[in-house]
């Protein structure tokens, strides 16, 4: 037996002790239950209270409302005032969605979009921990519905009587449907003086497929696709990025852009009040907010009377605050603090929640020795996933390597309990069949290389993966950057000559099923692996032109098996996260990029945050 192996057994014996070590009392997790699209045309209507355009009056701490049989009685009647504490681990950079895609989820706040998720679902139906929402359990926000009228023609019909924000320079008129035409002109360079997309979404299908934007009266918008596949355009359409973040045009016209928080303003349920850079940021309820709690229709919106995101880049740190009640929610921590914050304090509540993303290691296959899928097959085969999972991940996820689409999205992709066993063996731990693949390539004694490794992934796990590799005679030396260094070396650059690491790779998305394909296209961006491959690429077109749901699903299906029988990547599985939160933060079920204040990608801080409450009397009682 190799040292590295020896090694190996050695941490895994180790990582087993401490996980041990630190159980305590169990804790039941929510199961998520996703639901399969069947459906090719969706309109969807919300009722809502009219709208009022003065400042809410309640002076009650509880809602009068009595119990109604429904599920969320169990939560208590909901009270108005008192501060969610949310924190963030850095500091907010660009404020402007054309800027970026990357922006703070507190945008989310004072901006809103045209659509939101499905409030009073059970969440033992469906609990919004993915990022990706079939379009059964997406609900209108800003639109009131939506229809299909022909092949690529998507109408959408605007929630009447809602009004920007009463501050400067919109004061507070009401949201129309140019609004909703600037937003998307400015965006992707469809018109209104703007003749050409922003330049992050250069490259986004979007550009190609969006034929126009129309506004045919007050409060209704028409979009032409080039595409007649629904699916993707209701994926298009409904995403959870900050680029559906709707924007003052008066705003844009006065200022130019949006990247200073003093412009903030918006259609949102709060309203930027300060913000210190390297400090915190504070948010104040919009007085005049056009919402209505969907579950409890009398009752105006939001419900607490300000957001605090005090800026903690330290973990320690914020493991503290929460343990002294100072802050209300923690999300994506790891294994050993939630095992750790489970047997020191009980009282804060846990949740377990699927990763988002599975990691991969990924190699430029355009380059020897990785352009030989034989070489890619042997690094699978050497790494015993199994193990990983048990130990080094305390059985808290599953052991099946991953293909491009997450497991999570019931009735999509291509699940492992569906791949024949000739595929099961190709991804099977065995170090002696991997080193006669490595032999049959022209490497009996494995060869040297580097890996490129995004220092704020899991260093520890590379570790363990290289021990494996040594194993079989593959001796990598692992070359550590920052973010920012390996995005613009590996992502943007495409300078790396070998492997390269990150903590999120490419399998397992657990977004949008129909921009997954876009991931190893030849050309793109991200495909940093270098995948070059016609057969691959025309799977994407192919789904574009599905004329239904369950056709698209066949053809994302075989792009996916495709996909895993050439091992472009290798599967290092995808962890669970854990989120911890108070208990008398009451409507908090884990909720995908529900709080998250500082982190990038999917915007819902406002949506939720508004529909969360503050048991004070709890938290007083429990002496905070």
């Amino acid at each position: 037996m190799k040292k590295g192996v020896v090694w190996f057994t050695l941490i895994c014996l180790l990582v087993a002790s401490m996980v041990l070590a630190s159980c305590g009392t169990s804790t039941s997790s929510p199961t998520t239950t996703q639901t399969i699209i069947s459906t090719t045309t969706t309109t969807t209507t919300t009722a809502t209270k009219p709208v009022s355009t003065t400042p809410i009056t309640q002076v009650t701490t509880t809602s009068t409302s009595a119990a109604t049989g429904n599920w969320w009685d169990k939560l208590g009647n909901p009270q108005y005032g008192g501060t969610l504490t949310d924190y963030s681990p850095l500091s907010f950079g660009d404020w402007d969605p054309y800027i970026s895609s990357s922006l703070p989820n507190i945008m989310s706040g004072y901006m809103e979009g045209l659509y939101g998720d499905d409030w009073p679902v059970d969440p033992t139906t469906f609990d919004f921990s993915t990022a990706f929402r079939p379009p059964d359990y997406v609900t209108g926000l800003l639109a009131q519905s939506w229809e299909f009228t022909g092949p690529g023609t998507y109408v959408v019909h605007l929630r009447q009587g809602i009004h920007w924000q009463n501050l400067p320079p919109v004061n507070g008129r009401e949201f129309t449907s140019d609004d909703v035409v600037y937003n998307f002109d400015r965006l992707y360079g469809g018109g209104d003086g703007f003749t050409k997309p922003t330049p992050f979404l250069a490259t986004s299908p979007m550009v190609a497929s969006l034929k126009s934007t129309t506004a045919t009266d007050k409060y209704t918008v028409v979009f032409q696709f080039n595409t007649p596949n629904v699916e993707y355009i209701l994926e298009t359409m409904e995403p959870l990025g900050s680029e559906t973040g709707m924007v003052a045009p008066e705003a844009v016209q006065l200022w130019g852009n949006l990247n200073d928080w003093h412009h903030a303003v918006g259609t949102g349920p709060f309203m930027m009040q300060d913000y210190v850079s390297d400090s915190s940021a504070t948010l104040v309820k919009n007085p005049n907010y056009w919402g209505y709690d969907e579950r409890y229709p009398q009752n105006q919106l939001p419900y607490v009377d300000k957001i605090n995101i005090p800026i903690i880049p330290d973990q320690a740190t914020a493991l503290a605050a929460i343990r002294t009640g100072k802050i209300d929610v923690m999300e994506n921590i790891s294994l050993q603090d939630y095992q750790q914050m489970q047997k020191t304090n009980p009282q804060i509540l846990r949740l377990t929640m699927p990763g988002t993303q599975g990691g991969t290691l990924d190699p430029r296959v355009d380059v020897k020795p990785f352009n030989d899928i034989r070489v890619r097959e042997a690094l699978q085969k050497s790494i015993d996933l199994a193990t990983i999972a048990s130990t080094y991940y305390g059985g808290t996820c599953s052991s099946d390597p991953l293909t491009l689409t997450s497991y999570s999205l019931k009735g999509w992709g291509f699940p492992y309990a569906q791949w024949p066993q000739a595929l099961k063996d190709q991804y099977s731990y065995d170090p002696t069949a991997a080193k006669q693949l490595l032999a049959s390539a022209g490497f009996p004694n494995g060869f040297n290389t580097d890996c490129v490794a995004d220092n704020s992934g899991d260093l520890n796990l590379l570790q363990i993966v290289k021990s494996y590799f040594s194993a079989i005679g593959v001796n990598m030396t692992i070359q550590p950057m920052d973010p920012i260094s390996w995005t613009n070396y590996v992502r943007t650059g495409h300078k790396q000559d070998a492997l390269a690491f990150r903590s999120s790779g490419s399998l397992g998305m657990s977004y949008q099923p129909f921009r997954q394909f876009i991931r190893y296209q030849t050309g793109y961006v991200a495909n940093y692996e270098m995948v070059s491959d016609p057969t691959f690429d025309a799977f994407y077109p192919q789904a574009l032109a599905a004329t239904s749901v369950d056709q698209a699903k066949t053809i994302l299906t075989a792009a996916n098996k495709y996909l895993t029988q050439q091992e472009w990547v290798m599967s290092l599985l995808n962890p669970s996260s854990f989120n911890l939160y108070q208990p008398w933060l009451k409507g908090y079920a884990g909720q995908s990029y529900a709080m998250t204040g500082g982190s990038s990608g999917p915007m819902m801080l406002g949506y939720y945050a508004s529909r969360f409450w503050i048991d004070q009397n709890l938290k007083k009682s429990m002496g905070y």
